[in-house]
């Protein structure tokens, strides 16, 4: 099951989600049923696999399944990578094995944030000593880059998942739709100390 949406990018997500899964189901329960008639059905139609009605149906119904599953990737896919103004950049830059980030509106605003040792923690690799605050109903942009090896910058709840590449700026934007307390992780094995 999926993280409650706290952006408009999760909720479009767990729509398609569901909306491809909806079309999975009766594709699955229409060839189990079809199969199971096959099966269980002694007179057999010798003419049944060679009907030009039939390779009709069997072209077309599947490439109409695949429109009604690819329109909406497709719109989600473009969503996803539409940058609008923002109103607040966040600078974050992944190290082995901590985060860096800066608010690069404001003067001076920068910090390290390291994962807690287990028993310090409420939420095992989860928890950090520093944590972000960003503001809700805001639309933010997040420049995301590595300084020694690959990370990978995700908030699920958001939706987000962002490489972090040595050399390379990437970049998402983020808008919250309720304030609360959000976890983040590095969603790619980075090293011993990976922080999750």
């Amino acid at each position: 099951s999926f993280q409650d949406g706290g952006s408009p990018l999760m909720e479009q997500l767990i729509f398609f989600h569901d909306h491809s899964m909806t079309i999975l189901v009766l594709i699955t329960v229409l060839v189990f049923y079809i199969i199971m008639m096959i099966v269980l059905n002694s007179c057999l139609n010798r003419n049944i696999m060679e009907g030009q009605e039939v390779e009709t149906f069997w072209t077309v119904i599947p490439a109409l399944l695949l429109i009604f599953i690819a329109f909406p990737s497709l719109r989600l896919l473009y969503l996803m990578d539409e940058i609008e103004g923002s109103n607040l950049t966040l600078k974050s830059v992944g190290h082995q094995w901590y985060w860096s980030y800066e608010y690069s509106d404001f003067i001076d605003v920068e910090f390290d944030s390291f994962m807690l040792p287990d028993d310090d923690q409420i939420f095992r690799l989860l928890d950090v000593d520093n944590r972000i605050v960003l503001p809700w109903g805001v639309q933010v942009r997040v420049l995301i880059t590595a300084a020694d090896v690959l990370h990978s910058w995700a908030m699920p709840s958001m939706g987000l998942k962002m490489d972090a590449v040595p050399g390379r700026i990437n970049q998402v934007t983020l808008l919250m739709n309720r304030p609360g307390l959000y976890f983040g992780q590095c969603s790619e094995i980075c090293g011993a100390n990976h922080s999750f």
